[in-house]
């Protein structure tokens, strides 16, 4: 399994719309979701571009 760079972490991050991450911390929960929603796509997107770089949560049972 290879390691999550914090510095390339970080440049997804910064790069990330300002709408979400701002949005992290707001009071509407619905507003919320979206936002860590979005950056985790984007995340999981760019990591996805350099290679593994996480091993996927094995699924339950009951998921498809």
């Amino acid at each position: 399994m290879n390691r999550i760079d914090q510095h390339c972490l970080a440049a997804i991050l910064l790069h990330a719309p300002a709408w979400a991450r701002l949005g992290l911390a707001v009071r509407d929960e619905r507003l919320r979701e979206r936002a860590a929603d979005t950056l985790a796509g984007i995340v999981a997107a760019k990591l996805g571009d350099l290679g593994p770089a996480i091993e996927p949560a094995p699924r339950a049972p009951h998921e498809g």
